[in-house]
């Protein structure tokens, strides 16, 4: 069969350097024995090395012309292979309930809502992995006091702890993407309760990122309505004086609270 066109529409860019595959496929063993869900597989250069490992996998893949090269190269994959949207798709219901492991080479122009999607998904997705532009990977692994740390960081890094595995060039893609590539995992930590309204947590989060070189003081009013608006003591609080890339995830808590009891 014809090797599959990539589609720019699509964002693919095919990987084809094999040891660099083997590497990412390699990244699941860090949550053993738990199924496997691969996301875009496209002509299968990861999935034929998740195939090989024991553990049950399947793969959601939207271009129909992957999902025929798929059906004839892996016939074991033909039930598992499914040919959906991945950001319409209820989770709950690809392994039964179980818990997976989501991996893949992402598409770079969703990859952000892969990962809100899996924040939904959380309890049932203990670990994450794969490739991603890497300026989103360095974003989603920064800390506080870092220029590119920001909303993915601190939602991800609320639930998950983040490592930056290593660094990809742009040759070993077919068509090479304009950017550098990066391999992260993400493994679900201790927390089961930030302690705080989360929807609340989401929306501070959001709110003071989206005027990142403001502080606080200023960005944190577009939460209040003139009647609500807080006596002027609230704002007068050291950390107002912030700007959100300074926060760190407990501190997010601990205003959520504040912002909760005012509400």
């Amino acid at each position: 069969m014809k090797k599959v066109t990539p589609k720019k529409n699509l964002g693919q860019h095919f990987l084809i350097d094999l040891g660099i595959a083997k590497r990412i496929a390699d990244t699941v063993d860090a949550c053993p024995d738990i199924p496997v869900l691969e996301i875009g597989p496209g002509m299968g250069v990861l999935t034929q090395y998740l195939v090989k490992k024991d553990r049950d996998v399947k793969a959601v893949e939207i271009d129909s012309e992957s999902v025929a090269y798929l059906y004839e190269t892996f016939p074991e994959l033909r039930d598992k292979v499914i040919g959906e949207d991945f950001l319409r798709m209820d989770l709950t219901k690809i392994f039964d309930g179980r818990q997976f492991v989501l991996t893949g080479n992402y598409p770079y122009d969703i990859s952000s809502q892969i990962f809100f999607k899996m924040l939904d998904y959380k309890d049932l997705i203990p670990c994450c992995t794969g490739m991603i532009q890497r300026e989103v990977a360095q974003r989603i692994a920064a800390q506080p006091g870092n220029k590119t740390y920001g909303i993915l960081s601190v939602l991800i890094q609320a639930w998950y702890d983040v490592e930056y595995l290593f660094t990809v060039d742009e040759n070993v893609f077919n068509p090479p993407p304009k950017v550098k590539s990066a391999v992260i995992r993400m493994t679900r930590n201790d927390v089961h309760d930030l302690g705080c309204d989360e929807k609340l947590f989401k929306r501070l989060v959001k709110t003071v990122f989206n005027q990142r070189r403001k502080m606080l003081r200023v960005s944190i009013k577009q939460m209040f309505s003139k009647e609500t608006m807080p006596a002027a003591d609230f704002f007068t609080q050291e950390i107002m004086t912030l700007r959100p890339e300074q926060m760190t995830i407990q501190q997010f808590v601990d205003l959520t609270n504040q912002l909760s009891a005012l509400y």
